[in-house]
């Protein structure tokens, strides 16, 4: 079984090129899936059934795992014998009608717009780094974007005069997101007086750089994140995705069309945008309650 998981592995990086994190939560999954067959004596993958994936399925509730990682395991148990079938390993993928688990959509935490601008106002913009953060955090609200997309931006991609950035998503998925005239400030001011300090005058093709003129990681960014909302006060769990919910939900609360929310976010499809709708709603019924006399 090892020697197919292997294959489909180098077919996910090669044949459809899925991202780094993707493709080792796939192998995290099925070999978990593996080992489980394997200790009940299955050494041939052609010995699976429905049976033998519903078995595995509840041995992670039962080590409560979330319904959201049983039902991630699950994709990635689909999608290896679709591979299996498609290579001719298997004549019939055995579980090819099994159900998902049904997960329960969890509302996600927003920031204020207090806590944004305490957030915005918390690098020092007497240095090159402090400049470089602040705009990148007036282009993660302004924009919504992933900060995989953020941390890899290509300067070219970026079109201030006009006031929008390019942006290749989810499978590469193209579209186009307004910046604001905020964070276009910004960022022509650390293009002014940041970017070339760091870069000292070497060629870069990002917008945004590290400390040795290179490309920023999420993780260097996630942490300085993490560091301004500390000196800021904010009570809740800063996260770069934090900031995409917020920018989304801060739309909608103030009259943006579901539609244009989700091209600027890039879902694919609109109920993935929905969830929104139901935080703003949510927030409305909290202030109605408070407000309304007979609430």
């Amino acid at each position: 079984m090892d020697q197919w998981l292997d294959q489909f592995l180098h077919f996910l990086i090669v044949e459809k090129g899925l991202a780094t994190n993707t493709i080792e939560a796939y192998g995290h999954g099925l070999n978990r899936f593996i080992n489980h067959l394997k200790e009940k004596g299955m050494q041939e993958i052609q010995e699976v059934s429905k049976f033998h994936v519903r078995s595995f399925l509840l041995s992670m509730r039962k080590k409560n795992l979330s319904p959201k990682s049983i039902v991630r395991n699950l994709v990635a148990i689909r999608t290896f014998f679709r591979f299996l079938v498609q290579e001719g390993i298997l004549k019939v993928n055995p579980i090819e009608n099994l159900e998902s688990p049904k997960v329960a959509k969890t509302l996600p935490q927003i920031m204020t717009l207090k806590e944004i601008e305490q957030l915005l106002e918390q690098p020092d913009l007497h240095t090159p780094l402090g400049l470089r953060d602040r705009a990148m955090l007036e282009m993660l609200y302004a924009t919504g974007m992933r900060v995989s997309e953020l941390t890899q931006l290509p300067i070219h991609q970026v079109n201030l005069e006009g006031g929008y950035v390019l942006l290749y998503g989810k499978g590469s998925k193209e579209r186009i997101v307004p910046i604001g005239g905020e964070a276009v400030r910004w960022v022509i001011r650390y293009l002014r007086e940041s970017r070339e300090v760091l870069t000292k005058k070497n060629q870069s093709p990002f917008l945004f750089v590290n400390r040795l003129g290179g490309a920023m990681s999420r993780q260097r960014f996630w942490k300085s994140l993490k560091n301004y909302a500390r000196r800021a006060g904010i009570q809740k769990r800063i996260t770069p995705h934090l900031l995409r919910h917020s920018f989304a939900s801060h739309l909608l609360e103030r009259g943006a069309d579901l539609r244009s929310v989700q091209l600027m976010l890039g879902h694919v499809d609109i109920s993935s945008t929905q969830i929104y709708t139901h935080v703003t709603g949510e927030r409305l019924k909290k202030v109605h309650q408070r407000y309304h006399p007979r609430g």
